[in-house]
């Protein structure tokens, strides 16, 4: 799985965040599921086949922990974040989104709704 790093031109990081690349339906699908936990510095980013709202919803079943989840459109822009906590049926983007940035509880306030997202090969 190929891994990028996630770059925030409005609001930089305070610290490196990087995140491995699912494309696939299967790892969509799982994300952070079953999973114990995720180091501050790591996360998933789900690309999506076409931006929406109900494609680009996540479902927190499975889930031992709350997670930040960070929905990006086509144009790179974070349209949505929101507290995921574990056990939760579903969470849906407000605006249509391309990407979900699945990442540490820690990095909730490193994006807010307007931000301009980069990624870049780590």
């Amino acid at each position: 799985m190929r891994h990028v790093q996630i770059i925030n031109t409005e609001n930089p990081l305070k610290a490196p965040l990087v995140a491995a690349y699912c494309d696939s339906f299967i790892s969509r699908f799982l994300g952070l599921m079953f999973t114990r936990s995720i180091p501050s510095d790591s996360g998933l980013l789900i690309a999506e086949n076409k931006e929406s709202i109900l494609g680009a919803s996540i479902h927190m079943m499975f889930m031992n922990y709350n997670i930040a989840a960070i929905w990006i459109n086509s144009q790179m822009e974070v349209v949505d974040v929101q507290l995921a906590k574990r056990w939760h049926l579903s969470y849906v983007p407000k605006a249509p989104a391309s990407f979900i940035l699945e990442t540490h509880l820690d990095r909730i306030y490193d994006f807010i709704i307007g931000d301009i997202l980069q990624f870049e090969s780590a």
